[in-house]
């Protein structure tokens, strides 16, 4: 018990030194991404609102300086005296940036009065003015008016995309209340915008109040149905950061009109490298556990691990060859190592000691009861043989009488066989004949037998006596009750490295659960030998693949086969 704690608490120390090291390096590594995950998202947080701030006040900036350029150009308006300065007025404005496509000035029907482009392209007779948006013009409450991205098809071959920007004025010249309008292409915005970038594949794009896409960077995909933005939900949303499904949405309201910018940015961005992180600190814990575990290992090998495995060493040393085995206790500089060696030395002198004794009493044991098994033979047989031999003699039948007596002899003198345990198969086979001699003098005309034996196998050894008990019960048995004639045949065969005796006879037979019985209970001593002693004896020196078997079968007759080794004569002292 001493020797399995000491082991066991090893082994524990160790166990724990390793899994601590682990668990804390794989603990940290998850505090590690789930800090790193908050960090990540609130990282994308910043960025987007970075990058939608910087986008709104860029596009903020932009139409309040169309609204500016607007207002100069109606006060300049108002300081025109006829049509013609007023016309230079406008494709001058037209002209100055590079984004103000044209100038337009409309009646409050939506006619156009006057116009000016950077090019002073001809108007087309009776356009379809896209410009002209009555319900952003009528519906006028800041003092202007901007429409959604249309294209402008007031020019002859000219079809190009503009936002207009309008305000209503009155005009001195014209003495009514007009709509001054400027359709800028928007390229400058567009420009700024398709580079806005938020996190690896995020954007922004613009929308009106009314949920429509202003701008967006990329127009022809949703134009041909293979992109869409849910801006029907995305309008409705308040100032500021969404997380909707997989995106994340960061909305911010100009205040130079009814606008908003939409930042788009995705979740699985920031999972996907949340989850790369992981996965390299996980990798990197583990490599890091490793090398605490080896440098563990490494420091408590001298105290721990290489006197433990000296002592396993020997201990299975020990099981293979425990009565030569030798054993110095190992002189550790760990106290509770060195006692732990040298109770197993002492242990193992023990039990040597022990095996000795055990072996000597085996021996001694084995003489006994072979004695015993020898003693066992069935006395009633003895006396009905001399019975037998009696009434010969009475009869004159001197002949008979001389032959059962010489039978008796030689199976007494084989049985005793100076006290070996062993004997060569040729003489059990003799021993066998005897028994059936006298036997077959006792039960005349009941039963014949033959032996077929093979000759190359006649000078090996084997147990003496092994083969009578079983020819006794397939006489008591088998035959003696049978009507007609009965039939033993004692038939041996090499196999393989083994030899097999068979006895078998044509008897009244058994059942599986008799078999069973035959080979798990002794014959009592008015039985003779019992056939479990057989088995017993030859499993006993030969191991457990070795010994009997026995097969039966009601009015068939019974199979037993004995299986031993081939044990060369002078190796019978090795069992």
């Amino acid at each position: 018990m001493f020797k399995r704690n000491k082991i066991k608490l090893s082994v524990l120390i160790i166990a724990i030194v390793v899994f601590g090291v682990i668990f804390s390096t794989l603990a940290s590594t998850l505090f590690f991404g789930i800090f790193y995950k908050n960090s990540m998202f609130d990282s994308a947080y910043v960025s987007s609102r970075q990058a939608v701030s910087q986008a709104n006040e860029t596009v903020s900036n932009y139409v309040s300086s169309i609204k500016n350029k607007l207002d100069n150009l109606c006060d300049e308006m108002n300081n025109c005296t006829d049509t013609s300065s007023l016309q230079n007025a406008i494709s001058t404005a037209s002209r100055l940036e590079e984004d103000i496509y044209c100038v337009m000035l409309y009646d409050m029907q939506g006619n156009l009065l006057l116009d000016g482009n950077d090019n002073n392209d001809k108007v087309k007779s009776n356009p379809t003015n896209l410009s002209f948006d009555k319900a952003a013009f009528y519906g006028l409450t800041d003092g202007y008016a901007i429409t959604q991205p249309h294209v402008n098809t007031i020019y002859e071959n000219k079809y190009p995309w503009v936002v207009t920007i309008a305000k209503k004025e009155y005009s001195n010249l014209y003495a009514r209340q007009v709509f001054v309008a400027i359709d800028f292409k928007f390229s400058s915005i567009a420009k700024y915008i398709d580079k806005v970038s938020i996190g690896q594949r995020g954007y922004c794009y613009i929308i009106n109040s009314k949920g429509e896409i202003i701008y967006h960077p990329q127009q022809q995909i949703l134009f041909s149905g293979l992109k869409k933005e849910n801006t029907d939900e995305i309008f409705e949303l308040a100032d500021g950061i969404h997380r909707k499904r997989n995106n994340i949405y960061n909305i911010s309201s100009l205040a130079s009109c009814n606008w908003k910018i939409v930042g788009v940015s995705f979740n699985d961005e920031i999972t996907q490298a949340v989850k790369s992180q992981i996965i390299i600190g996980s990798a990197f814990a583990i490599l890091f556990s490793l090398f605490i575990s080896v440098l563990v290992y490494f420091i408590l090998s001298r105290t721990v691990t290489r006197p433990v495995r000296r002592l396993v060493d020997s201990m299975q040393k020990f099981e293979k060859q425990a009565e030569s085995f030798e054993y110095k206790a190992d002189m550790s500089n760990v106290v509770e190592f060195k006692t732990l060696s040298s109770s197993f030395e002492h242990m193992v002198l023990m039990i040597q000691s022990l095996m000795e004794k055990v072996h000597n009493e085996e021996i001694v044991l084995r003489k006994t009861e072979l004695k015993a098994l020898q003693a066992q033979i069935n006395p009633h047989f003895l006396y009905n043989t001399l019975d037998s031999i009696q009434w010969m003699c009475e009869q004159d039948n001197s002949k008979d009488a001389v032959k059962m007596v010489g039978a008796l002899a030689k199976l007494f003198r084989i049985s005793i066989s100076h006290g070996n345990e062993f004997i060569t198969i040729s003489d059990e086979l003799k021993h066998a004949e005897s028994y059936l001699i006298i036997q077959s003098y006792r039960y005349k005309n009941q039963f014949t037998y033959s032996f077929d034996v093979d000759k190359s196998v006649l000078g090996y050894m084997c147990n003496k006596i092994t083969i009578q008990p079983f020819i006794e019960n397939a006489i008591y048995h088998g035959l003696d009750r049978m009507v007609d004639e009965g039939e033993i045949k004692i038939i041996v065969r090499r196999q393989g490295k083994d030899i097999v005796i068979i006895v078998k006879d044509n008897g009244l037979g058994m059942t599986q659960e008799q078999c069973q019985t035959i080979l798990q209970k002794d014959r009592s001593d008015s039985k003779g030998i019992g056939v479990k002693n057989v088995n017993d004896r030859l499993k006993i020196y030969f191991g457990e693949e070795y010994g009997i078997t026995i097969d039966s079968e009601l009015d068939v007759g019974t199979t037993v086969t004995i299986k031993i080794p081939k044990i060369e004569k002078g190796q019978e002292h090795e069992y």
